[in-house]
């Protein structure tokens, strides 16, 4: 084994690039933050996973899950509609 490492030609950052993925650096408010990782706990997803999720929702980018709620949600809408 070198007794020294020869870092001359290393580079800073991710060691694997995240492709389609950009890290930044962005203040939120505590109270939102403390939201995003209090569902991350339940949901066993990261709390970075959640937020992108809800900004690409919000921004029309990610479909929301079929779930029931969801179907009774638009079910109610359309005969609101249609009265």
């Amino acid at each position: 084994m070198k007794k020294e490492a020869d870092f001359s030609k290393g580079k800073r950052g991710a060691v694997v690039p995240a492709t389609g993925k950009t890290r930044i650096t962005i203040y939120l408010d505590d109270e939102v933050l403390r939201r995003f990782k209090a569902e991350s706990e339940k949901t066993g997803m990261g709390y970075q996973t959640l937020i992108n999720d809800a900004l690409a929702k919000v921004l029309g980018l990610k479909k929301e899950a079929l779930t029931p709620e969801l179907i009774r949600r638009i079910v109610r809408e359309e005969l609101e509609a249609h009265h």
